[in-house]
């Protein structure tokens, strides 16, 4: 009768294995997405450089996001850790203020957290604002040779 059992029970858990790797693979994936101030719809984003979304955090409780602006000044690479990314009333929703100097070229890489998952993004810092279209996005951190590469980029006016 164990024989019995084990064969039927084996035979449940190969049915029900694919319904559990499907509803696995419908799961949205942890991401960043970026806007432009007047996405936030809140007085407080106005004077943001930008505001930023996550997207398929489940866990909100344990989302904690970062960020940095890296850029080079006069021929010198700096590093300026940001503080003034202000959550706003939408839960998931940030406006990243500017921290940085003027001069120079600038990229901000955020990195936003969510349980196990991570997720990163490169936003170049064009004379107008930041550049929708040249930011790179990722479901990692972004390495060090990634935001160098966006800086050369940024520099060599080929960031597209």
């Amino acid at each position: 009768m164990s024989i019995e059992f084990s064969k039927y029970y084996r035979l449940a858990l190969a049915a029900c294995s694919p319904l559990a790797c499907a509803q696995w693979a419908l799961a949205e994936e942890f991401s960043l997405m970026i806007g432009s101030p007047v996405a936030a719809q809140n007085f407080q984003a106005k004077s943001a450089q930008f505001v930023f979304r996550t997207k398929g955090c489940g866990k909100l409780a344990k989302l904690q996001v970062s960020g940095n602006a890296e850029g080079v000044v006069n021929g010198i690479r700096k590093s300026i850790r940001l503080s003034r990314i202000a959550a706003m009333p939408v839960a998931g929703v940030y406006a990243l203020h500017r921290e940085w100097p003027a001069e120079g070229i600038w990229v901000v890489n955020l990195t936003g957290r969510c349980d196990a998952a991570t997720a990163s993004a490169l936003v170049p810092i064009g004379p107008n604002g930041f550049l929708r279209e040249s930011s790179k996005f990722f479901p990692r951190s972004a390495t060090e040779a990634e935001i160098e590469a966006s800086l050369k980029s940024l520099a060599t006016g080929t960031n597209k």
